[in-house]
């Protein structure tokens, strides 16, 4: 009798983690896609902004009248070494998140494995005499 109130008890924290488990991996993907954006808009900010300091440093080159473009352009490199710092930990969180998903899908997936094989998940019906 001490043993299947242990294995009640087992299973309803195992059913609790796996709740959890469950609750948390949509707000991780859902994470994981934001960030995936996010790094997209850092890559195109970046071109963007290599597009425009090369066309700034053209128009100061081929422009007539002196006009200083050159602390424009620092601000505008300064400003993507900025974007890609970002991007920068924008991936290594990506990869965590990664990792962590795959880790929350391994457990659940390892946990619903010993649920099923202690019977836990098995048909409920009143037994017959």
């Amino acid at each position: 009798m001490a043993s299947a109130a242990v294995v009640t008890t087992s299973s309803g924290k195992d059913a609790v983690a796996e709740g959890l488990l469950d609750l948390l991996r949509p707000a991780i993907q859902q994470l994981d896609v934001h960030v995936h954006s996010v790094r997209e808009s850092q890559v195109e900010l970046r071109e963007h902004i290599d597009n425009l300091a090369t066309e700034l440093c053209r128009i100061n080159e081929h422009q007539k009248v002196a006009l200083d473009l050159d602390p424009y352009v620092k601000k505008l490199l300064n400003a993507r070494r900025r974007v890609v710092l970002v991007n920068n930990i924008l991936q290594n969180a990506q990869e965590r998140l990664r990792r962590l998903n795959h880790n929350v899908a391994k457990e659940t997936a390892r946990r619903k494995t010993m649920l099923e094989a202690s019977g836990v998940f098995t048909s409920r019906s009143p037994s017959k005499p």
